[in-house]
């Protein structure tokens, strides 16, 4: 587990075998089963996860009871509620579990911590920020200006293994279509 996070961050910055020490040793590790909350809405939030094993879905439920997929978050992932987290707010978001899951819990005091102490962890997590933000910028211009099967493959070119392991139901809510819709859809 300390190997693949230290390969994580090493895409990012090179460390020693003494800061990554430090690094890892501000991390807990966290084991939920399938279909257990990670994060629950309305509730406090007081870490960032890494996945180190398993899938899960963000999500939140509008007035109608409709679940609206916000992002999904496997291995190597990053997932939590940030705007709760970085605000110390209540969730506003819930993030469970689609299969059994293993993460790698960071706290935000000890995350603040790392990052003054470290300036390649800052450097990391601000990449990290940049590159997530870029991904949800994305992710709004696909619903915004594509059709479901434009949606649908650029989905399948990034990530065809997530299409693989998820259900149907979650795929279709994720590209906002209907199941039916979503049986129509081919691969590119």
């Amino acid at each position: 587990m300390s190997a693949t996070l230290r390969q994580h961050i090493e895409k990012i910055t090179p460390l020693t075998d003494a800061e990554f020490d430090y690094v890892y040793s501000m991390f807990t590790t966290k084991k939920i089963k399938k279909h257990q909350f990670l994060i629950q809405e309305d509730n406090e939030v007081f870490n960032d996860y890494w996945v180190v094993k398993g899938l899960l879905k963000a999500y939140h439920t509008d007035r109608e009871g409709r679940m609206q997929i916000l992002q999904f978050a496997m291995e190597d992932w990053w997932i939590s509620d940030y705007q709760a987290l970085n605000n110390h707010t209540r969730a506003t978001i819930a993030i469970d579990c689609i299969e059994d899951c293993e993460l790698l819990a960071l706290s935000w005091n000890n995350k603040e911590k790392l990052c003054d102490e470290l300036h390649s962890i800052s450097n990391f997590f601000r990449k990290k920020s940049s590159l997530g933000y870029v991904a949800l910028q994305q992710r709004i211009l696909l619903l915004l200006n594509k059709n479901p099967q434009e949606r649908y493959n650029r989905l399948y070119k990034l990530n065809p293994t997530l299409l693989q392991r998820l259900p149907k139901t979650l795929l279709a809510s994720y590209l906002g279509v209907s199941r039916e819709t979503l049986s129509r859809l081919t691969h590119p």
